[in-house]
Parts: C-alpha cells; sequence; structure tokens
C-alpha cells in the first residue's frame, strides 16, 4: 500500500499550509481533511475548502462532533468535577484526531497521514520502532501533545514542520504562494472553548459545581470557594478573596469539596506519580528494563522544562523521581518522558 498519498488535518490555519505545501514540494498527493468538533463549523469548514482549491488538493469534510463530545468533552468535564485539570489535545490526538486520519486515508487508498505540529518521526532499526522527537523550534515543540500515539499511526505518520526553526520561515513558505493563511492569527484557545471560558462548557453540560471551604494547610476553614472546577494547582490569581499574603491553590480535593491553599513553596514536589502510562518502546504500561535505573527527563507541563529524573515501576503505575524538585505537578496533566530528544513515554498525572 506504500505510496506517495497523504491525509493530511487542514484547519486553515498557517501551520497546516505550510504542512500542505512541503509536502507537495516533496512530491506527495495531498487530500486536506478538515475536522468539524462541534457539528456547526461550518465558517471554517468553508474556509479550509477554499484554501484547498487554492493548494489545487482534495478536500474531505468530517463530523466528528458525536465522538468529540462523548471522549474529549465529556472527559474535560468530568476532569474538572473530579478536582482535576485536563489536558484535551493529549485525549483528542489518539482518540479522535489521528484516528480519523488513518481512517480516511484508508478509505482514499492513501498510505500516509500527516499534520502541522511541531514535531519529528525518527525510526529506530534497533528497536524495530517508531519514535517521537522534538521539533526543531523548541519554542513551539509540540512532541509533549503526541506522545499518547501507537506504532500504527506513527509508522504512517508525516510532520513536514519537525525541521522548521522559526514561526517566521513557515509564515515565509506561505507567503510565497500569496494565500491569505499567511498572515491568521495563532490561536492560543482549546478548539472548543470560546474566549477561554471553560466554565461555559461544564456548565452547558450539565456539571454543577457547589461552593465549598478552604482550607489551610492543617485543615483549618479560612474561606469559601465558588465551586472546585474555578481552581486548579499553583493557581494564585482569581481566588475570589484575599488572604493578607499571597496564597496559592495546593490541593483539591472534590469529596469533601474543599480547596487547600498555601505558600508557593508549597507546590513543590521530587516525585511525581503517573498512571495510565504508556511506553512507546513496548506499547505498555510497564517500564522497560532499558530505561531502569536510567537518567531520563520529564516534564509536568506542556510549557515546562524538562527536567533530569528516573522512573520507578509501581502496583499503580509509575513513580516519577525528579532531581530537582518541580512546582506544582497538577493531577489531570501529563508528565511526558524524554531522552535527549527521544519521547519515550509517558502518562497521567494522579492526586
Amino acid at each position: 500500500m506504500r505510496n506517495n498519498r497523504v491525509v493530511l488535518g487542514l484547519s486553515g490555519g498557517v501551520d497546516s499550509t505550510a504542512a500542505t505545501l512541503l509536502l507537495k514540494e516533496k512530491g506527495y498527493n495531498v487530500t486536506g481533511l478538515f475536522f468539524d468538533v462541534l457539528g456547526n463549523q461550518e465558517k471554517e469548514a468553508e474556509k479550509a475548502k477554499k484554501l484547498a482549491e487554492q493548494l489545487d488538493i482534495d478536500f474531505i469534510y468530517k463530523d466528528v462532533s458525536c465522538n468529540f463530545s462523548n471522549e474529549v468533552i465529556r472527559y474535560f468535564c468530568e476532569s474538572y468535577i473530579e478536582g482535576r485539570t485536563p489536558n484535551p489535545c493529549i485525549k483528542c490526538n489518539p482518540q479522535i484526531k489521528f484516528k480519523v486520519l488513518l481512517e480516511a486515508a484508508n478509505s482514499v487508498d492513501a498510505y500516509y497521514i500527516s499534520t502541522g505540529h511541531y514535531a519529528n518521526i525518527v525510526y529506530d532499526e534497533q528497536f524495530d520502532r517508531y519514535f517521537i522527537h522534538k521539533g526543531h523550534y523548541i519554542k513551539k515543540d509540540q512532541s509533549y501533545m503526541l506522545y499518547r500515539l501507537n506504532q500504527d499511526i506513527l509508522s504512517r505518520l508525516l510532520l513536514p514542520l519537525g525541521t522548521i526553526e522559526s514561526k517566521d520561515r513557515v509564515r515565509a513558505i506561505v507567503k510565497q504562494e500569496d494565500l491569505p493563511s499567511a498572515d491568521a492569527e495563532e490561536s492560543q484557545e482549546i478548539c472548543f472553548v470560546k474566549d477561554d471560558n471553560y466554565i461555559r462548557i461544564i456548565e452547558q453540560s450539565g456539571y454543577e459545581s457547589k461552593p465549598g471551604d478552604f482550607l489551610d494547610l492543617e485543615g483549618n476553614v479560612i474561606g469559601r470557594h465558588r465551586g472546585i472546577i474555578y481552581y486548579t494547582i499553583g493557581q494564585r490569581k482569581g481566588l475570589g478573596q484575599t488572604f493578607g499574603k499571597p496564597m496559592y491553590v495546593v490541593k483539591i480535593d472534590p469529596i469533601n469539596n474543599t480547596v487547600t491553599l498555601g505558600d508557593n513553596g508549597d507546590l513543590f514536589n521530587n516525585e511525581v506519580y503517573a498512571e495510565d502510562v504508556i511506553f512507546t518502546l513496548n506499547d505498555s504500561n510497564s517500564l522497560p528494563a532499558e530505561y531502569a535505573n536510567l537518567k531520563i527527563q520529564a516534564k509536568v507541563r506542556y510549557t515546562a522544562q524538562p527536567s533530569d529524573a528516573y522512573l520507578h515501576q509501581i502496583d499503580e503505575g509509575i513513580r516519577v523521581e525528579f532531581i530537582e524538585p518541580q512546582r506544582a505537578p497538577t493531577p489531570g496533566q501529563s508528565v511526558v518522558f524524554y531522552q535527549d530528544d527521544r519521547v519515550i513515554g509517558g502518562g497521567i498525572i494522579r492526586s
């Protein structure tokens, strides 16, 4: 089946446009696929379709809103109700985006799939495995977001922007073709959350979060909170009241509906526990022997810097032992493991 045909996630933005142009330059026959995650994105879909015409590529529209609502939005809402801070992109990538890309590729007899992510795919002959590597544009590197992709996906995935070293270069590629997406603003929002108002999404989905007590580290009641969905670990602003000094959210207890506050120093920890772990080397949650007692690097959120750590297998998953304390490791976020530039696995931070 291996051929030069590729189905690419085409949003209409500058990244997916540049990725398309780079693939075409290398001789690939590209089909653009637009994901309608809400089922009502007619304007965005029309923009992507028009772009596909300008790029002279075939176009596929996919309404994925039903599965997206069940798999991603429900997970997003329930995580906040459970006192966790979710990362919906990490959930969506293996279960929606890349799954649909693969299905679409099979339906049009295309071997490859592609996106505008800033990361690289490297085949390792020693292990007969494909690994995600950091993108060359470190400021934009998105390898963290892709750690849950399996070999079926990685073996057919092309990431043209992986070797690009600046956003200016990406825009220049698109400007050369005089395409309007060259000057498109970069969205910082979660795709289904408008105006950064995630509370509205939770409430519109039928979930309720009741007010409760703020506690200090000794368990004393020091105030009232609006509902645990308004808070995340490490938060200082937006607590809804003042305490005479800066206070930070250090724990969220959904069972007792309490939010514990402390000082900034109380947020640091050398140990992080991860569940629902996956390792690229064996597509399982078992720590490969190759990484036992090996100093690796790990990051506790997308924007964090990788920090030296050791991995230890425990019954519930993996204990990550950092050499330097990490600030505000947050339940629901991912801790992702690296060996230099290579992603070797990761898991979901638990309480």
